[in-house]
């Protein structure tokens, strides 16, 4: 779709993402001007086919999006020091006991409750999930060496082109698995108060739930007891277990949620996010340099100075950040584009909106309208 930025409105849509329609329209539209549109390589060759004299200008939002998927996997290579980081400082649980001890020695012991790290399923059994992604990356790594392309890659294996590059282009196991073992759970926010309770001694999944149900928990009791399924003690009738205060592994930030974090504005942190970024910042170097880049590359794009980009790249290239560098590849082959997108205020956030709204018209014609009824409907509304 290509929408007039200060009329905005749609003016034509065409029939696919390839650079050749792009660079026609433009050829009968000698007026424009300035072109504002995302990263994507077809529409930066069919601007600068059709419309040589037009300014191209990357999108501030796809550009920060950019960031963002660096920083997303350079929080996934070096995850294993954020694990290490909080596992080393571990929480006392309090001792609240208050009911009696029975003095006879107990043959049978409880299971030690240690958190799920994302590596085991509900049977205490490894997941296949992991097992899948180690044999994936060993042998999507082992084939370039020997000179197969991508495409060849995905035929060998039967992998979609897309999985075989996010494969090829990780830095390493530990990037693809903090991906799988940090997926978010509707159990997230309630895990700290559900471990204090369990090292209390209650260790009653139908309690724990209506507790938790108290607290805004809207999941089912089943996901409770996945939850504690290889942790629950064995049964002892007639005997009550003596709460005992002992060390509480720290649960690692998720990688998603460190992203946040490292994209965020600090004045806009919670006290306690901000704590815990200190401390990732201080166990690994390599987060906290990205996270200045990071931070450098916001001021570029809020206050308008893309002059500052060469010194910016530079300064990143400098740092063992792989993930960063293949970012400053990547702006560096749209640079001026790139320049001009920390420099002027153009956005196409507004076809953003414009999108949403063929969706919606394709939604009411059952997917069966063709281009010509699309495009009318586009253009000239309802």
């Amino acid at each position: 779709m290509l929408v007039d930025l200060e009329a905005r409105r749609p003016v034509d849509v065409l029939p696919g993402r390839a650079a050749e329609p792009l660079a026609a329209w433009l050829r009968l539209h000698p007026e424009v001007e300035v072109i504002c549109r995302d990263r994507a390589g077809a529409y930066a060759e069919g601007a600068r086919n059709g419309a040589p004299q037009a300014m191209q200008v990357a999108d501030a939002w796809h550009l920060w999006r950019n960031a963002a998927e660096a920083v997303e996997r350079t929080v996934g290579s070096h995850h294993g020091c954020i694990q290490a980081a909080f596992a080393a400082t571990p929480v006392m649980a309090e001792a609240t006991a208050t009911a009696p001890v029975t003095p006879e020695p107990s043959e049978a012991v409880a299971v030690p409750f240690v958190p799920p790290d994302g590596t085991l399923d509900v049977m205490g059994q490894p997941r296949r999930l992991m097992a899948r992604t180690t044999q994936r990356y060993a042998a999507v790594q082992a084939l370039p060496a020997v000179g197969k392309s991508l495409a060849a890659i995905g035929r060998t294996l039967r992998l979609d082109h897309s999985t075989v590059r996010r494969f090829a282009r990780a830095a390493s196991l530990d990037e693809l698995l903090a991906k799988a073992t940090g997926r978010l759970s509707v159990l997230d926010e309630h895990k700290t108060y559900l471990h204090a309770r369990w090292l209390e001694g209650c260790h009653d999944i139908p309690q724990l739930h209506r507790e938790l149900r108290e607290h805004g928990f809207t999941g089912s009791i089943q996901c409770l007891r996945r939850y504690f399924r290889a942790f629950r003690p064995p049964r002892q009738p007639g005997r009550k277990q003596q709460p005992v205060s002992r060390p509480q592994p720290r649960p690692a930030p998720k990688p998603r949620h460190v992203v946040r974090w490292i994209m965020t504005h600090p004045q806009h942190l919670t006290a306690a996010d901000a704590a815990e970024l200190e401390e990732i910042h201080t166990a690994c170097p390599h987060l906290d340099a990205a996270a200045r880049h990071v931070h450098d590359f916001a001021e570029m794009l809020h206050h308008l100075r893309g002059d500052q980009l060469p010194d910016w790249m530079d300064r990143v290239l400098a740092d063992d950040l792989p993930a960063l560098h293949s970012l400053v590849s990547g702006l560096r082959r749209d640079f001026d584009a790139v320049t001009a997108g920390l420099s002027t205020p153009w956005s196409s956030s507004q076809v953003e909106g414009h999108v949403t709204r063929v969706k919606l018209i394709k939604r009411m014609a059952y997917g069966r309208a063709n281009l010509g009824l699309l495009r009318q409907r586009v253009l000239l509304g309802p």
